[in-house]
């Protein structure tokens, strides 16, 4: 199991800002998620950027029960 955090988008598609999702690797913990929170959550998912504790992630990368898994959907803004 993963403690997956998400952020922006994806957490108003869950409906939640942190979860514990199943999973061995990242693209495993990533389906359990869209099964867990539909269609609306896969479709934010294609924009965001996934790590784990803090570093980018491959869709094969090992989860581990003390890793953090991270939602982060792309950020625009800024001063102009």
């Amino acid at each position: 199991m993963a403690k997956v955090r998400l952020f922006a988008s994806a957490r108003e598609a869950a409906g939640t800002g942190s979860d514990v999702i199943d999973g061995a690797t990242v693209d495993d913990v990533l389906r359990n998620a869209v099964e867990r929170y539909g269609e609306h959550f896969s479709s934010v998912l294609t924009t965001c950027r996934i790590w784990v504790n803090g570093n980018d992630a491959d869709p094969d990368a090992t989860i581990g029960p003390n890793d953090e898994l991270a939602v982060l959907p792309p950020v625009s803004g800024g001063a102009t």
